[in-house]
C-alpha cells in the first residue's frame, strides 16, 4: 500500500519550495542591502539639496533687509542718496525677456515639432546644432551679440534680447522635441485615419497632448535666460534711469547685481543683495511652478 510519504513529488512544487527557501535564507541580506541603498540615495539627496538651501538661506538673510516699497518702485540712485531701488532694472529685465520669449518660443517650438515629425538629414543637422548651442558658453553668445548688433547699431535692449533668445532657443527646441515625441503614435494614426491633414493633426492633437511638457520646457528656458549675466554685459550697457524703449541702453537685474556687488559702498552692495534675492525668488517660482503646472495638466488630460 502506497503512503503519502511515498507519493511522487510534483517537480513544479519542489522548485517553488526551493525558491521560497532560498528567498527566506537571503531575506535578511536583501533587506540590509535595500536599507544601505536607500540610505545612499538620501545621502546623495542631502548633498544636492544642502548647498541649494544654504545658498538660498544666505541670499535671503543678506537681501531681505533691502526689500521695502522704495526698492520696488524707485530707480537706482548714486551712492549716498536715500530711496534708491531697482525699478529700472525690473523694467529692463521684463522688456528684454519678453522680446526674447516672443521670438524664441514660437521658433523653438516650431523647430521642435519639425524634429519630432522628421528623421532625415535636415532634422539631424538641426538636432546637432541645438545640442551644440546648448553647450556654448554664454559669454561666447554675448560676444556674438556684440559683434553682430552692438558694433553696427549700438547698445540696446534689443541686443540683449537677441543674446538671451540665443540662450533660450536650444533649450526650447530640445524640450519641445521631447514633449512632442512623447505623444502616443496611435493618436496620430487615429487622426490620420479620420482624414485629417498632417498640419491639422499637429495643431489639434500633437500640440495639446504635449502641452504639459512644452510648458515645462519653456518655463525652464525662461528661468535660465533670466539668470544670464555675461550676454547682457556686452549688449545692453546699463542705464541708471528708467527706460522702456528697447532700442536704447537698458538696465537689468543681472547686470545691476554684477556692477553693484563690486562697489565699495555698503548701501549699493545691499541693493545688489536685494536684487539677487528677487532674481532667485523669480527663478525658483518659475522652476517649481513649471512642474506643478505640468502635473496638473497631465491629471486633467487623464
Amino acid at each position: 500500500m502506497t503512503t503519502v510519504a511515498d507519493a511522487p513529488v510534483d517537480p513544479t512544487v519542489e522548485r517553488r519550495r526551493a525558491v521560497q527557501q532560498a528567498a527566506t535564507a537571503s531575506l535578511r541580506r536583501r533587506r540590509l542591502g535595500s536599507r544601505v541603498a536607500l540610505g545612499l540615495c538620501w545621502a546623495c539627496l542631502a548633498v544636492a539639496v544642502v548647498p541649494l538651501v544654504a545658498v538660498v538661506a544666505y541670499v535671503v538673510a543678506k537681501g531681505l533687509p533691502a526689500w521695502n516699497l522704495d526698492f520696488f518702485t524707485h530707480s537706482t540712485t548714486p551712492e549716498g542718496i536715500a530711496g534708491g531701488g531697482v525699478w529700472n532694472a525690473i523694467v529692463g529685465t521684463v522688456v528684454i525677456t519678453t522680446i526674447a520669449i516672443a521670438v524664441a518660443v514660437p521658433l523653438g517650438l516650431t523647430v521642435g515639432l519639425f524634429l519630432a515629425e522628421s528623421d532625415g538629414r535636415p532634422a539631424a543637422a538641426l538636432r546637432f546644432t541645438a545640442d551644440v548651442m546648448t553647450g556654448i558658453p554664454s559669454i561666447t553668445i554675448g560676444i556674438f551679440g556684440y559683434i553682430a548688433i552692438v558694433r553696427n547699431f549700438g547698445y540696446s535692449g534689443l541686443a540683449g534680447s537677441f543674446a538671451i533668445g540665443f540662450v533660450m532657443l536650444p533649450v526650447i527646441v530640445r524640450a519641445g522635441e521631447t514633449a512632442f515625441r512623447g505623444v502616443p503614435r496611435s493618436l496620430n494614426e487615429a487622426a490620420m485615419a479620420l482624414g485629417a491633414r498632417r498640419a491639422t493633426v499637429a495643431r489639434r492633437v500633437v500640440v495639446p497632448t504635449a502641452l504639459p511638457g512644452v510648458i515645462t520646457g519653456v518655463l525652464l528656458a525662461i528661468a535660465r535666460g533670466l539668470g544670464e549675466t555675461a550676454p547682457l554685459l556686452l549688449t545692453i550697457l546699463g542705464n541708471e534711469y528708467l527706460q522702456w524703449n528697447p532700442t536704447k541702453p537698458m538696465e537689468s537685474l543681472p547686470t545691476l547685481i554684477y556692477s553693484y556687488s563690486q562697489q565699495p559702498f555698503a548701501d549699493l552692495v545691499q541693493v545688489a543683495w536685494g536684487a539677487a534675492l528677487l532674481l532667485v525668488v523669480v527663478v525658483l517660482i518659475l522652476s517649481i511652478g513649471s512642474r506643478v503646472l505640468a502635473g496638473r495638466l497631465r491629471k486633467e488630460r487623464r
